[in-house]
Parts: C-alpha cells; sequence; structure tokens
C-alpha cells in the first residue's frame, strides 16, 4: 500500500510524497529568496535603485552634457556591473548593469548575511 501524501508546517504546508525531494517552487519564489531574503539585501537594492533614478534625472536635466552622475550607480553596483558595461547600448546599457550587478551583489550581500546569523554554533 503506497505511503499517503502529508502536509508539513517546515514547507508552508505544501503537500509532499514520502521520498520526494520537496515541493516544486515558483521562478519567482527562488529568485526571489536569494536577492531580497535579508532586510539588508533589500536595503541595498533600494539605495541602488534610488541612486539609479538620481543619476537619470541628473543627466535629463544637464543642458551641459558633462554630467557624471551616471558613474555613482555603477561604483555602488561594482563589479558585477562593469562587466555588462562594456557591451555596447548606450543608456539601456548602463540601466541594465546597474540593475543586473545590484542583483547579484544582493545576492551576495544575501549569502553573506545568512552565513553570519548561522554563527558558530555548528
Amino acid at each position: 500500500m503506497p505511503t499517503p501524501a502529508r502536509s508539513d508546517h517546515r514547507n508552508g504546508g505544501a503537500t509532499t510524497m514520502p521520498g520526494s525531494p520537496g515541493p516544486r517552487r515558483s521562478f519567482r519564489h527562488r529568485f526571489r529568496r536569494p536577492t531580497v531574503g535579508t532586510a539588508v539585501a533589500l536595503a541595498y537594492l533600494a539605495v541602488c535603485a534610488a541612486l539609479l533614478v538620481w543619476a537619470l534625472v541628473v543627466t535629463a536635466t544637464d543642458t551641459s552634457d558633462e554630467s557624471m552622475a551616471g558613474v555613482i550607480p555603477l561604483l555602488a553596483t561594482a563589479p558585477a556591473s562593469f562587466v555588462l558595461l562594456l557591451l555596447p547600448g548606450g543608456t539601456a546599457m548602463v540601466i541594465v548593469a546597474v540593475t543586473a550587478g545590484a542583483l547579484v551583489n544582493a545576492a551576495i550581500i544575501n549569502w553573506c548575511a545568512r552565513a553570519l546569523s548561522r554563527g558558530s554554533g555548528r
């Protein structure tokens, strides 16, 4: 007789079969957890978004074409943003580079925060 499915409080009440690897999670859940799982990573993403919006506004309103405001978000999301910045594309590529750099760095911040919160009591 097969073992019945059971609900487990550890996996959010999802029903799993014994011996199965666990509940299937959506892409959004699997993507969101590594990048914005902690408050520190979420705060970093908010700061990067604010810097990007600020740089775009300053650059759009500057009439002298000498604005260096776009450098600030790139430095805040370095080194991952520098890799994508090498691709051609102008303003759109800068936005993609800053966004991708911020997500990569947020995932690293989240990983570090989780590792430090576990402590040495293994």
